[in-house]
């Protein structure tokens, strides 16, 4: 099973636009907003990311919103 995850911060219009992507596509993903959970950055840091979205999908990480390189991975894991 994909397990997708997506590090937020409210007022983050690259978050806004991923999450949408993934609503779009009917693919489940857990929001992890670092701005009302701590511990949510914490591990964003243990991460190297330094902003948002950290887009995590099983042990794969995207710095950025780079739509090829989200389908690139999920067609990988037999998603898509």
């Amino acid at each position: 099973m994909v397990m997708i995850e997506i590090y937020t911060q409210n007022q983050c219009p690259p978050c806004t636009y991923v999450k949408q992507y993934f609503k779009d596509k009917n693919i489940p993903f857990v929001e992890k907003n670092i701005q009302q959970n701590q511990q949510y950055k914490i591990e964003m840091i243990d991460y190297n990311a330094m902003s948002t979205p950290l887009i995590k999908i099983n042990e794969s990480l995207i710095y950025q919103v780079d739509i090829d390189e989200i389908e690139r991975i999920l067609k990988r894991e037999h998603y898509v």
